[in-house]
């Protein structure tokens, strides 16, 4: 399948999401918005599970590499600064992308949550990194559980770039990532 084609299913499962949910999504609806044929759903995917599942971590996969996009051998809240602004620059341009991961990664049990869990892993890994460089250079405070911080970042970045998207859309990118990096700042000393 070409790369076109997926981000086409991708934006249209994204947008049609908004409204509905992905469990209120037929193969139908996706085909249709995506300008495809409903057998290309099923001959790439097998089903619309199939396809939610690929468009997940492709979603993730695009996040992921924007995420290590970021990475310098700058100073890492710098580093972390330029990922978050990135995390909302991914969330603005597919809003639909963050509600579904905040909606089904924290569902118990979820119908994609092996999968989830897995990408979860992967961005929570990018972040992890820069939280190990601040700990290397004795600039996290004492205690600070890596894995547990790392965590903690990637859930603000979602919940917060879905919060602007859905409560303050006036506020800009820069305002929100300034508000986001007062709590990070304060977390690792210079």
């Amino acid at each position: 399948m070409s790369g076109g084609t997926k981000q086409k299913l991708f934006e249209a499962t994204l947008e049609l999401s908004k409204s509905r949910g992905l469990v209120g999504l037929t193969v139908d609806d996706i085909a249709a918005a995506a300008g495809v044929a409903k057998g290309t759903v099923y001959y790439n995917f097998g089903s619309k599970d199939g396809l939610v599942d690929a468009l997940l971590r492709y979603g993730v996969d695009m996040l992921a590499g924007r995420l290590r996009s970021a990475v310098t051998d700058g100073d890492p809240l710098d580093v972390i600064e330029a990922q978050v602004d990135t995390t909302l620059e991914f969330i603005a341009r597919y809003p639909g992308f963050s509600q579904i991961l905040v909606s089904e990664l924290w569902r118990t049990p979820g119908q994609w949550h092996g999968t989830l869990s897995l990408l979860r892993e992967e961005i929570i890994s990018i972040v992890k990194q820069q939280l190990s460089r601040l700990e290397a250079a004795g600039r996290l405070p004492e205690g600070v559980q890596i894995p547990t911080a790392a965590a903690g970042l990637f859930g603000t970045m979602l919940v917060v770039a879905l919060d602007w998207q859905v409560f303050g859309p006036q506020r800009t990118r820069a305002e929100v990532r300034d508000a986001v990096m007062v709590l990070i700042r304060g977390l690792g000393r210079r």
